[in-house]
């Protein structure tokens, strides 16, 4: 009984264990995306000769080791046989040829002359190119051309391998394959030219490719249309002497190839009037087509390999016009905020400036809480620090941790607890607007620590009438640890920067939960606090904005609030934010079509939060998987010039973010590193939100672990702080 009970325990861990390996659902699928995308842009960049081209050219050598009847024979070499053998053409026999295609823009205009003049051709085609343009291939052989291969991405094949010539080959095929269902058993080597210039280094690789069967094809008159010598000298240097038959070598791709467009107009004409044939290589030898019908497996491997090619183009070319997109937004964003930015603190640090009459009246404080042991004390007393007329209201939501234990036994004065089962924190801020004395409400968080002048600060722009709501300066209290320092950054410069240009265009996103204001009419008119999103904070801003409020930014009513201090509370908070924000736009989607003041903020507010907050960081990855195949693959220095550029920009937003807030720069110095590891893990929370919202899930609120460890400036850290002001426990 013991043994089996031992084998059962240990059984038991062995499955636990096998559970705990697993990858999560959250990690698997962003990690199995950037896998296939990493995938297709590894494609893409091999069809595209940037990874594993080899574009070395080796130097003539001595030719001792050719055989003579190929130095002084014909441009068709056969060395399929034992004996090898070397043909020349009939008499007013022409074969053009045509290098390096197929090409999108110029095939076409050489195929269309050919077609003209009722002439045909031997295209040697690369299988790079064959690839991405298989519809050109299908045209060349639906019109009677003939089809040879030029290696799959041009290299000097007498630098290569037997396997890499192998491989060139099989690859070259397996294009033509999947292009237009055939092999060809003609080749043209990359770089070569006449027979006599055969070489010791070139006549071994003619040999193994005859050996694979096939024939090679080199030329004997050469119009050197790669020069763009003119089109005279073009016509001059392809036309073969004394009605000698020739294989002309032209080119139809590999640059611009206008002149050899327009030559071949006048060239075929004017031969086809001496009495030459323009015929394929076959037609011209009297022999047998080299094409040969692929069918079964090889068709089904040709056809798939071309499929992958062409999904490679179309998602590359998504994901450069994702890039593109991702570029306007960020700069535009940064470019915005540092204008705007510029504008909101010079209205409102200008001499003199006030919101309206100055408000002296008592403001009503909530503090929702909910298992805040650690924290709730020094939050209680540094508000009852304040140097404005307050009353603080507890809401304990059913904590059991003894929360509101604490709170009653400190005895402050003006501070109360509201008890409540647990309900969530907008049923805990219902219920404190419930129980509150006065018209200026200030909600924060149970783990917040506000300065003396934080609440008078933050409730002065009620004396503009207009204004419903006011969102504070919340700032990383807990910033000594690198990730800490990382959220720090984010919080001076992506969320109060931001704040300072969404007041100034009037379509402020978002009441931080850490430190906002509200009155309480404008509460009332908008239902109070929703608990139809988790995002509670911007549910009721956008509802502010869509009755006719000004919600605006109070940079002095400064908060200091404790930021999660590991990835795991990272990624639940965040992913508790994208998903919220992500209800919150949804939620309020009717404002787009609306009039007045929601349409107002449905079409100015609504399309530059949705922009900013959800598709600019949904996007963003794709700078990233540019940065990493442009190190790898190249080119290098022109990506890590246009990383550094762009990192240069946010330094700069970063740099008079933190003047603005006061704050040192020295924490600037994790900036690059910043970008490199904490956003991507902001781009998997995000895209797991995405996931969330598009699969219909359900997302429950989960509660941070605290420490407490967060005080105001100056009051030491690392440990929980003092408290400031009241009385002592």
């Amino acid at each position: 009984m013991a043994s089996r009970t031992r084998r059962s325990g240990l059984a038991s861990r062995a499955r636990g264990g096998s559970r705990r390996r697993r990858l999560p659902m959250r990690l698997l699928l962003p990690l199995l995306l950037l896998v296939a995308l990493m995938a297709m842009l590894m494609l893409r960049g091999y069809v595209h000769s940037e990874i594993l081209a080899d574009h070395r050219v080796g130097p003539p050598t001595s030719s001792d080791q050719v055989p003579k009847e190929i130095l002084e024979g014909g441009p068709v070499i056969d060395t399929r046989e034992e004996k090898a053998t070397a043909l020349d053409l009939p008499d007013r026999e022409l074969v053009l040829t045509f290098d390096d295609g197929p090409d999108p823009v110029w095939t076409p205009k050489v195929l269309d002359m050919l077609k003209k003049h009722d002439a045909h051709a031997v295209f040697f085609i690369t299988g790079t190119m064959a690839s991405r343009y298989p519809d050109l291939v299908q045209r060349m052989v639906d019109e009677g051309h003939e089809i040879g291969l030029h290696t799959f991405n041009h290299p000097d094949l007498a630098l290569q391998s037997k396997s890499r010539v192998d491989w060139e080959l099989s690859q070259s095929q397996l294009a033509l394959a999947g292009a237009a269902g055939i092999r060809t058993s003609l080749f043209r080597p990359p770089y070569s030219s006449y027979s006599h210039l055969m070489d010791n280094k070139s006549w071994p690789v003619t040999e193994y490719i005859g050996s694979k069967g096939y024939i090679t094809i080199v030329n004997d008159t050469d119009s050197q249309d790669w020069r763009r010598p003119g089109v005279d000298q073009i016509i001059r240097n392809a036309t073969p002497k004394n009605g000698d038959g020739a294989i002309v070598l032209m080119h139809d791709s590999g640059g611009d190839r206008s002149q050899t467009v327009a030559a071949l107009d006048r060239f075929i004409s004017g031969l086809q009037d001496d009495g030459y044939r323009f015929d394929t290589l076959t037609a011209a030898l009297d022999a047998p087509s080299a094409h040969t019908p692929v069918a079964g497996l090889d068709a089904l491997k040709g056809n798939a390999w071309v499929f992958l090619v062409q999904a490679s183009e179309k998602t590359t070319g998504v994901l450069v016009a994702g890039l593109a997109v991702v570029g306007v937004l960020v700069f535009a964003r940064l470019g915005l905020m540092l204008i705007l930015s510029v504008a909101h603190a010079r209205r409102v640090r200008r001499r003199g400036f006030r919101w309206g009459e100055t408000v002296t009246e008592p403001v009503s404080v909530l503090v929702p809480a909910y298992n805040e042991a650690k924290c709730i004390e020094q939050t209680v007393r540094s508000l009852v620090a304040s140097d404005h007329p307050i009353e603080v209201l507890v809401i304990d939501d059913g904590s059991s941790d003894g929360t509101a234990r604490i709170v009653e036994n400190l005895g402050l004065p003006g501070v109360r607890v509201v008890r409540q089962l647990n309900a969530g924190k907008p049923a805990a801020l219902n219920r404190g607007i419930a129980n509150a004395k006065y018209d200026l409400i200030v909600m924060m968080d149970g783990d917040t620590v506000f300065e003396p002048t934080t609440v008078r600060e933050l409730v002065q722009p009620f004396g503009d009438p207009r204004v419903g709501a006011v969102a504070g300066n919340a700032k990383v209290g807990n910033r000594d640890s690198l990730i800490g320092a990382w959220q720090h950054i984010e919080y001076v410069m992506g969320f109060n920067l931001d704040r300072r240009m969404y007041d100034v265009l009037r379509c402020m996103p978002t009441i931080p939960g850490a430190v906002g204001a509200f009155r309480r009419s404008a509460l009332e008119r908008v239902g109070g606090m929703s608990d139809d999103t988790l995002a509670e904070d911007t549910d009721i801003t956008m509802a502010m904005h869509r009755d006719g409020w000004h919600v605006v930014y109070a940079e002095k009513a400064v908060a200091w609030t404790e930021a999660p201090e590991s990835v795991q509370q990272l990624w639940s908070q965040r992913y508790r934010w994208s998903y919220g924000t992500m209800q919150a736009i949804w939620k309020h989607r009717r404002s787009l079509v609306e009039r007045g003041p929601s349409g107002r903020f449905g079409r100015v507010g609504m399309p530059l939060v949705s922009m900013f907050m959800v598709v600019a960081p949904l996007l963003a990855p794709l700078i990233d998987v540019f940065l990493l195949y442009g190190l790898v693959f190249g080119p290098t220095e022109k990506t890590i010039g246009a990383w550094l550029g762009v990192l240069a920009v946010q330094g700069v937003c970063a740099a008079y973010a933190f003047h603005l807030d006061k704050e040192r720069m020295t924490h600037l110095l994790s900036l690059p590193l910043q970008q490199l590891l904490y956003r991507q893990l902001m781009y998997v929370v995000l895209l797991q939100s995405w996931i969330t919202a598009l699969t219909g899930g359900r997302l429950r609120w989960q509660k941070l672990r605290r420490t407490g460890a967060v005080g105001l400036p100056g009051a030491g850290s690392g440990a929980p702080q003092q408290p400031v002001g009241g009385r002592q426990a």
